[in-house]
């Protein structure tokens, strides 16, 4: 009878993971062809265009990904995006293989709650925490089969190096794959000390991404770690909104579903948790340790949603090992309906007009942006003209609009701590006695623009009944811009430590001829 019913369950667990697998497959797909390009992806393709061992932001391996899917399939969004559209079907391998020596059927069952969130049907988009999702994943199967192993022999060394070696193309991803290594030295810490041989060699493969990271920083003044540890954060303050907002975010990401039944078997999880296995405990302390990490950190900080995304799957996975097998099959058709409502919500956007979007309330807020990002071509031939360049105010519309024209478009003016690609790439003294055409989000305020220029106008123009602006200037003048802007841009995010040693800093070079400024450079 017990054979019976493992039998059955590994049957419908099949199914139910070929139909999910499938069905959101073409999903993503038919909307990462359909959907336009977001502004935080087309800021994304300017790295992939210029590949390099860093960017202003983050580390480069997004950009990296964007090279080689450029190369390999041609310059379309559809190409740029493939690697989002079959990552949930890599994730689901990896954690298939990383579990599946523990338990076959939950281990399928794990995959397949992760394949039925929302997220895993909807999300097209490329960004930084594509390849660090992917990497982490891969880290921590190659280590949880590591831990398969009874004797520290050769194969087992050759995982740890390997999930190292995971860990470090993480690193190169984003900043937060040292939440991973945190949670591996608790791991090994509580649990593992007779291997910390092992865990040594993990960390051991796992430096060369770091060191890249270090040699790129110290050629380019510091700028993933200006961004991400002090500009971002200067004025962060305790709002009880934040961890509120955190808590009800993994409500929404678990799922109603998974979260209910988590909460009702809780004694289940805790015991799960508590298993001899070590893999099991390694799941448990890849749920708690991230989960811990972000409410202390949601104090001060508006956690992001994708924040948390490298760690999403194994909370998934740990539920499946800690619920009655009974229970597998009603909470998966609870997270298939969480999706299924979400999908019918995507299929309802689908089947609206732009004239819906212009004449129906709360949508109607949103068509400036959506006819920016239906009619780009169509905006560009209206602002465009021979010998004339064009920028923008922000990141957002100089990405969007140059990733139309496939060519790189500065943005004018101070910008804001993130996205200052254009320190790297730009050089405003070539634009001197150029007209400049800049497109603003709204009216502009000429006053603000006249300082640089011998003379500005505003130009005007429709698009399907939307406003748009852009002022002309005539004769740029750049060391009067060197000095309004540039001086306030250097004030603001390059007041570096001094204490960190630096071997080159572009934007540094090119406003004061130095590596390192004083905070009064001589012109």
């Amino acid at each position: 009878m017990t054979l019976d019913k493992d039998t059955a369950n590994t049957s419908l667990v099949t199914r139910w993971l070929l139909a999910a697998g499938l069905a959101s497959l073409l999903l993503r797909f038919w909307i990462a062809t359909t959907f336009p390009i977001t502004g935080d992806e087309a800021f994304f393709y300017w790295w992939g265009v210029y590949p390099d061992w860093g960017y202003s932001d983050h580390p480069p391996m997004v950009g990296w990904l964007i090279a080689l899917m450029r190369a390999t399939f041609g310059d379309s969004l559809w190409s740029i995006r493939l690697p989002v559209v079959l990552l949930p079907l890599g994730l689901g391998a990896a954690m298939w293989w990383g579990l599946k020596g523990v338990d076959r059927v939950r281990a399928a069952w794990g995959v397949l709650f992760f394949w039925l969130a929302p997220l895993n049907w909807l999300n097209t988009l490329i960004t930084t925490d594509t390849p660090l999702i992917f990497w982490s994943v891969l880290s921590v199967a190659a280590l949880m089969r590591a831990e398969r192993r009874e004797q520290l022999d050769r194969a087992a060394y050759g995982l740890y190096a390997l999930s190292g070696l995971f860990l470090g193309c993480a690193f190169l991803s984003k900043y937060f794959s040292v939440v991973l290594g945190l949670t591996y030295l608790v791991y090994f810490a509580l649990y593992r000390r007779q291997r910390l041989a092992g865990f040594a060699l993990l960390v051991l493969c796992a430096l060369p991404g770091p060191a890249i990271n270090i040699a790129y920083n110290m050629s380019h003044g510091w700028s993933n770690i200006m961004f991400n540890v002090y500009n971002r954060n200067e004025a962060e303050v305790f709002e009880w909104r934040k961890p509120l907002t955190y808590i009800g975010m993994m409500v929404y990401l678990i799922t109603p579903a998974a979260a209910w039944m988590a909460f009702k078997y809780r004694k289940a999880l805790v015991a799960t948790a508590r298993d001899a296995s070590p893999v099991l405990r390694l799941l448990a302390c890849l749920v708690v340790v991230p989960l811990l990490f972000f409410a202390l950190l949601s104090a001060k900080k508006v956690i992001g949603l994708h924040w948390v995304l490298s760690f999403y799957p194994f909370g998934f996975a740990l539920l499946a090992f800690a619920l009655p097998l009974d229970k597998l099959r009603a909470t998966a058709i609870g997270l298939a309906v969480f999706a299924g409502l979400h999908v019918l919500l995507v299929a309802g956007l689908y089947t609206t007009t732009l004239e819906t979007w212009r004449t129906v309330a709360p949508l109607s807020k949103l068509y400036p942006q959506v006819i920016r990002s239906y009619k780009t071509a169509e905006i560009l031939k209206q602002i465009d003209s021979p010998g004339v360049v064009l920028m923008a105010e922000s990141y957002t519309p100089a990405s969007l609009y140059g990733f139309e024209r496939r060519q790189y478009m500065p943005v004018f003016g101070v910008g804001r701590f993130h996205a200052r690609q254009d320190d790297m790439l730009v050089d405003f003294s070539l634009y001197q006695g150029k007209t400049i055409r800049i497109i603003t989000a709204g009216p502009p305020d000429l006053d603000e623009f006249k300082p640089y220029f011998e003379s500005v106008r505003v130009l005007n123009f429709m698009q399907n009944d939307v406003p748009f602006y852009a002022v002309e200037g005539t004769g740029f003048k750049y060391e009067a811009y060197r000095e309004g802007v540039l001086g306030t841009i250097f004030k603001r995010f390059y007041n570096i430590p001094s204490a960190l040693p630096m071997t080159g800093c572009p934007f540094c070079e090119r406003y004061c001829g130095q590596v390192r400024c004083s905070q009064t450079p001589a012109p």
